[in-house]
């Protein structure tokens, strides 16, 4: 777990790889103007959970983060498959959660490929195979995220080294999908009463999640807004970072503005 930073408080969400140092650059730049919590999906619960058990024990964890940190309510960031346990939460726990920020997250019922079931059923042996296809998907959104060569290799060599220095678990990645494949029909995400925000790269740059899986929640969400983060794809909040967190405090401020001008009126109008 991570607690840094100063301001509006959230809580970032990693994807489906697990680490939340892998967006390191990211909390940096959040941590600029918020204060950023982060954690490890790891720190959920050690080991690959029971289908049954991984998302209640999710909102347990999250839960016991905001008591530890002395808060009732917070923005949810939650990135790619976090953005499930964002929903997913937010869903249950509607008094907790003042916004909600989807990143390239798919949709609650979205179907794997073919390929990718096949990494369900054989994480470890599969592991290379499933690193090397990814690397492949993010090449195309780092040659556009970055105008230079010199700037793509530094970023490419850094987010190699972190992913190396803070490896992924393939034995729990497959659980974690596992458990929201069983319950995906149960993230009631009409329910959702937080103001939402749905944020993607370009759609022919994201090559992980596509891009009109993560919009299903404009439909799924009453009142869910859709920003793109241009020149990016799947990895915009880490190759671009300061613009992500520009976006990121665009809407949190928003929400705060609206937030505090209703319970004025609300206010006013008692008085009368």
């Amino acid at each position: 777990m991570i607690d840094t930073g100063t301001g509006p408080p959230l809580v970032l969400i990693p994807g489906i790889q697990g680490r939340w140092e892998w967006m390191s650059p990211t909390v940096r730049a959040l941590g600029a103007a918020h204060r950023v919590l982060s954690f490890s999906l790891t720190e959920i619960c050690p080991g690959a959970p029971a289908p049954d058990a991984f998302f209640p024990l999710s909102e347990s964890y999250i839960d016991g983060l905001l008591t530890r940190a002395g808060l009732q309510a917070v923005t949810l960031v939650g990135v790619s498959f976090g953005g499930i346990i964002a929903a997913s939460y937010a869903a249950r726990h509607p008094e907790q959660v003042t916004a909600l920020i989807l990143v390239s997250a798919p949709a609650p019922t979205w179907p794997l490929q073919p390929n990718r079931l096949e990494y369900l059923r054989r994480p470890l042996v599969s592991a290379p195979a499933f690193a090397f296809d990814s690397l492949g998907r993010l090449i195309p959104e780092i040659v556009a995220a970055r105008p230079t060569s010199l700037g793509r290799l530094g970023f490419l060599l850094a987010h190699l080294g972190r992913a190396l220095r803070f490896p992924a678990s393939p034995r729990c990645m497959a659980a974690w999908v596992k458990a929201w494949h069983a319950s995906r029909h149960e993230i009631e995400c009409a329910r959702i009463g937080a103001p939402t925000l749905l944020i993607t790269g370009e759609a022919d740059l994201d090559r992980v999640v596509p891009q009109s899986s993560t919009l299903e929640y404009l439909t799924l969400v009453r009142g869910a807004r859709h920003v793109v983060l241009p020149r990016t794809g799947h990895l915009g909040l880490v190759t671009t970072p300061e613009a992500f967190a520009q976006v990121v405090g665009q809407f949190m401020d928003e929400t705060h503005r609206a937030a505090t001008g209703n319970k004025g009126q609300v206010a006013s109008r008692g008085t009368r």
